[in-house]
């Protein structure tokens, strides 16, 4: 059947299901008379705004994707908000995780383990039962954000759309919520694993009740169309089916854990649960209450002379900045052909992730400490000795907005950001101050790795403190240095190959778990780097060390990334040489798989790219394109496409075309993932601009894989330019 038939025979149902909501909707909830109170207006403003927002709750089914207990519904939950669950639907053991990328984009991925079926191949070596990693995916078509309130919600979807496909399903969903009656109605078509027509239904009744607790205890009724008993990959347990209607109960507990008990195929009990956070929009575990005081006195604006001399000023403005957690580098005193004094300012930030934060913590300092005869200030924002823009204040902007006569807002007008001048020459200006002490700082941070599909276990981890120090050396040259410790891993005896589809590129990735295998304490990371602002939006970079855990070598980089562009191109190329699974020598071979036998080839690693980049601000979504010869001498692209939140946090996904020739069941593998990122501050009191990472490839394989090179350039200044929504 036309999936747009059904679409509209669903829409059609439905609408007549609502045709007396609509009504009662369409009617004002006010008289004429009524409204000519002022009081009785502010009551019908806080009603339009109370339908706006009042919603039903909404629940993560087994796949954790929303809708009931096994079936979909066509809501969406706020945009970045994270869920992860999982429990018992008979007969599998079911885990997920799902990720609100957009307000119509709704991603999650679910692991789903066969009770009692050992896994045909591996199965007695450790790995136990069979298992099935599934990708799932939603798109909302008709939301709540296109304003119309009397309309259904309509969402197409896909169940397990990447992979081996075991339970692929494609289906489409309609579903009306009745605030009044605190019901919800969904129905559906779905192909694949489901088949045919599928619904549910929820009843909140104490929605309204006052309870905190059980206000959003719902229950629930589904039809499910699941094709049981003829789909292939079916548990042999699971193709009994007693009755296609599940019921059962869905409880959210103070907006964060769900539980849920409903009965299965009418034969069994099935209980999952899930926690979900807004990280999207989450401020943080603890307040910043380890932070300082944004600055207000003392006021000085006695001018430079006998009475405030050059180096006092200067040692002033240094403590005050020191003060606000930023580091005064260099200033230079100079003037220009009519005699007017000007301030260049050099700054580094080694503290904020946010650039409002500096500027504002700048600007504070700046209108209370800096004298009446200086005309402007320029002020460059350093960072991994960079130089990544500037700005430029006029003293007398910056006095009215001290006493209140211009606002934030009209102050970054006036002194809008600009591309990072060059210091002055000791013949242009007076040098009042250069730091002499090195800048550095020092951070501890968790590591979880993980590793899926071990011929020796479903899941393999690794824990680890990682503990890295960042610094200037020689005033100019940025260095890191990094080295971890395992604290508690599962790894012993994976041997970092996959027997049944051995990689036919270099092995330059698939042996990761064997750096992990070897110490518990590893030096991951030692080099240093030197970049130049060239100027007009130009920028080089050359760096050399240990860049990670697997690699060294020697790098360089060229970027062109104006301020205040949306799109940024540079070009990039590394020699690195495989280093060993312990201590800092390096391998002069590495092998390289024929079929399945394996020879030892010399090998030095030789990458370069053309990299793309573009921010598209409306949507809060980045991307990156890398195009060029990757670590295993392959060549072809990689895309990834980001999301970034308002809490800093981001999450991405990414695909590769190369001309590997790599294969996993039968068929040509292209590399994919997920990765995401969580400011390492929403754990802490103070900022901080490191963050908690976790990424994960689909297979772990040689296809375009690249070694990392040190710091990139369109990090550094993306991390000081961006604008979060």
């Amino acid at each position: 059947m036309n999936i747009f038939c059904v679409a509209g025979l669903l829409l059609f149902l439905s609408s007549k299901l609502l045709a007396s909501e609509i009504r009662s909707l369409a009617d004002p909830p006010f008289t004429e008379n009524e409204g000519s109170s002022l009081f009785k207006d502010l009551e019908l403003v806080e009603e339009i705004d109370k339908r706006i927002v009042e919603k039903l709750p909404l629940y993560y089914n087994s796949s954790m994707m929303i809708g009931y207990f096994n079936m979909p519904s066509a809501r969406m939950n706020k945009s970045g908000t994270v869920a992860i669950g999982g429990g018992n639907v008979p007969p599998y053991n079911v885990y997920g995780l799902n990720m609100q990328i957009l307000d119509r984009v709704e991603l999650s991925g679910s692991y789903v383990v066969y009770k009692g079926i050992l896994e045909g191949n591996f199965g007695a070596e450790g790995f136990g039962d069979d298992a099935e990693r599934i990708g799932n995916i939603k798109f909302g078509i008709l939301t709540p954000e296109d304003q119309c309130p009397d309309l259904p919600l309509i969402s197409v979807g896909a169940i397990d759309f990447i992979g081996s496909k075991r339970f692929n399903s494609q289906y489409i969903v309609v579903t009306q919520p009745w605030l009044k009656a605190n019901f919800e109605l969904s129905l559906g078509w779905g192909n694949g694993r489901m088949k045919g027509v599928f619904g549910g239904a929820s009843w909140t009744p104490f929605r309204r009740s006052g309870s905190k607790l059980f206000k959003d205890l719902s229950f629930v009724l589904e039809y499910d169309d699941n094709n049981y008993k003829k789909h292939p990959h079916e548990h042999p347990s699971g193709k009994t089916i007693k009755s296609r209607l599940n019921g059962g109960v869905n409880w959210l507990i103070r907006d964060t854990l769900q539980v849920s008990v409903s009965s299965v195929r009418g034969e069994k009990i099935a209980a999952t649960g899930s926690l979900r956070v807004p990280l999207g929009t989450f401020e943080g575990i603890f307040p910043k209450v380890d932070d300082p005081i944004n600055y207000k006195t003392p006021v000085d604006t006695e001018p430079l002379g006998p009475a405030r001399p050059e180096a006092d000023f200067a040692q002033e403005i240094a403590y005050a900045l020191s003060d606000q957690g930023l580091d005064l580098y260099t200033a230079y005193l100079s003037f220009d052909k009519n005699g007017k004094k000007h301030l260049w300012l050099k700054i580094v930030n080694n503290r904020y992730r946010i650039n409002e934060v500096v500027r504002e913590r700048v600007q504070n300092v700046l209108a209370a400490i800096t004298p009446a005869d200086i005309h402007s200030i320029t002020v460059v924002i350093d960072a991994d000795a960079l130089p990544c823009q500037a700005y430029h204040y006029r003293t007398e902007d910056l006095y009215k907005f001290r006493q209140s006569q211009i606002g934030r807002f009209e102050l970054q007008a006036l002194a809008p950001i600009e591309e990072a001048p060059k210091a002055p020459s000791d013949y242009e200006a007076m040098l009042l101050f250069q730091r002499k002490k090195e800048i550095w700082s020092f951070t501890v941070r968790p590591r979880f790795i993980s590793f899926f599909g071990s011929t020796q276990g479903k899941f393999k981890y690794n824990v680890s403190a990682v503990a890295s120090q960042e610094g200037y050396l020689f005033e100019e040259v940025f260095y890191k240095l990094q080295g971890s410790y395992a604290i508690k891993s599962s790894t012993a005896g994976m041997t970092g190959v996959d027997r049944y589809h051995p990689s036919q590129l270099f092995v330059v990735r698939t042996d990761s778990i064997k750096y992990y295998q070897s110490n518990s304490l590893h030096l991951e990371q030692a080099f240093t780097q030197k970049g130049w602002n060239a100027g007009k939006g130009r920028f080089v970079r050359l760096a050399a060390g240990y860049f990670e855990t697997a690699y060294a070598g020697l790098a360089s980089e060229a970027l062109y990334y104006p301020v205040g562009s949306n799109f940024a191109v540079g070009i990039e190329t590394a020699v690195v040489w495989k280093r060993h699974y312990d201590g800092v020598s390096f391998f002069h071979k590495v092998p390289k798989f024929d079929g399945s036998k394996v020879k030892y080839h010399p090998f030095t690693g030789f990458q370069y790219f053309l990299d793309l980049y573009y921010d598209f601000r409306p949507l809060s979504i980045d991307c990156k394109v890398k195009i060029g010869q990757f670590l295993a001498k392959d060549k072809g692209a990689r895309v990834e496409v980001g999301r970034y939140f308002a809490s800093g946090m981001r999450c991405s996904l990414w695909y590769s075309w190369t001309n590997a020739s790599e294969k996993i069941h039968g068929r040509k593998y292209h590399d994919k993932g997920f990765a995401f990122l969580i400011p390492l501050d929403m754990f802490l009191k103070q900022s901080s601009r490191n963050y908690v990472g976790y990424a994960m490839a689909a297979w772990l394989r040689d296809q375009a894989a690249s070694a990392e090179t040190g710091k990139k350039l369109y990090y550094t200044l993306y991390e000081e330019r961006i604008k979060l929504p």
